[in-house]
């Protein structure tokens, strides 16, 4: 039996390729790809209610780098849309020994992205990913040339399709003639390409020769103040997010609470003096419930812990410090 891998996002585009591929009795492994900056845990239990079972990998480390300075550009954010793919098909080459697999897929679609999925970015992610015609994108196959397991009789052209476009007219057919009941709405799903996210990114990328996970998944909660080159706090903005800041586990960072009034949970992160404890602790105040009465707060630093009051301010006096809301 031919084997494919396939390069799955939980999006109905990439679904649909896996069933046209698989009605063809062509046994499909779906690879999840795995950073920050987009879901894998939806599109394991997605790929895993449609009958497949995706092996998950994680690019984020091999990913940075290209997200600090990508070969073909970004989209309209800070999106490497096709140095990403570039690398994902690498990562799925690079198992097609392991799998014993035939060839590759993917849920391209001709023309619906206008930067990546055009003729010449199709042809140049080919070429850069090493998968010069064993990359199949059966939604637009019979718009594009033949692949190796075309030719060599491991897939019949005549049943794969020639979907070109933005319009989901026909992917929807499809999802009805399948019987298809667990999949996707069409929509984002990647956190770069979302302006307020972004504008956090670029702050960390520019104050950081070094980032990890942790300052990375940080970026999706709280309010974040950059208090000077070397030093960044986030506020919770609701309890939820107090809690997972409170749970932070890096030792080396600053933690302010309120004692005697509902407030955010602060965390303080780099290089601080009392000068930035002070102004950390002011911000964190005018956030506060409004109280005829100083705020209390705990300040815990690496060096110990001590409390201090705070009589709030107004939040705009602050506005210039503040990242994205």
């Amino acid at each position: 039996m031919p084997k494919a891998i396939s390069l799955f996002s939980g999006g109905l585009d990439s679904l649909l390729a896996m069933y046209v591929i698989q009605k063809q009795g062509v046994d499909v492994i779906p690879l999840v790809m795995e950073t920050p900056f987009f879901e894998s845990k939806k599109a394991v239990e997605l790929a895993r209610k449609n009958g497949f079972e995706p092996i998950v990998i994680d690019i984020f480390e091999d990913f940075l780098p290209i997200l600090r300075s990508p070969q073909f550009g970004y989209g309209d954010q800070m999106n490497p849309c096709i140095d990403c793919h570039i690398l994902m098909l690498k990562r799925a080459k690079d198992k097609i020994k392991e799998f014993k697999a035939h060839f590759v897929i993917t849920g391209e679609v001709l023309g619906q992205r206008p930067m990546s999925q055009n003729r010449q970015a199709l042809r140049l992610i080919e070429r850069e990913s090493g998968l010069e015609g064993l990359l199949l994108r059966p939604l637009s196959a019979k718009l594009l040339p033949p692949t190796i397991p075309e030719k060599e009789g491991m897939v019949d052209r005549e049943r794969l399709l020639g979907i070109s476009g933005r319009s989901r007219k026909a992917q929807m057919e499809l999802v009805r003639s399948y019987g298809i009941t667990h999949f996707a709405t069409p929509a984002g799903g990647c956190l770069l390409t979302e302006p307020n996210y972004t504008l956090r990114l670029k702050d960390l990328l520019a104050h950081n020769d070094k980032i990890g996970k942790l300052e990375v998944e940080l970026l999706k909660l709280g309010r974040h103040f950059r208090l000077s080159s070397k030093a960044k706090l986030i506020l919770g903005r609701n309890k939820m997010e107090n809690e997972v800041l409170e749970n932070v586990p890096d030792k080396g960072v600053v933690r302010i609470r309120c004692l005697n009034t509902p407030a955010p949970f602060g965390l303080l992160f780099g290089v601080f003096d009392d000068q930035l404890l002070k102004l950390a602790s002011d911000i964190l105040a005018s956030y506060a419930d409004p109280t005829p009465f100083p705020l209390a707060l705990e300040i815990i630093t690496p060096d110990g812990k001590k409390d201090v009051q705070v009589k709030a301010m107004p939040k705009e006096a602050f506005r210039s410090y503040l990242i994205t809301s």
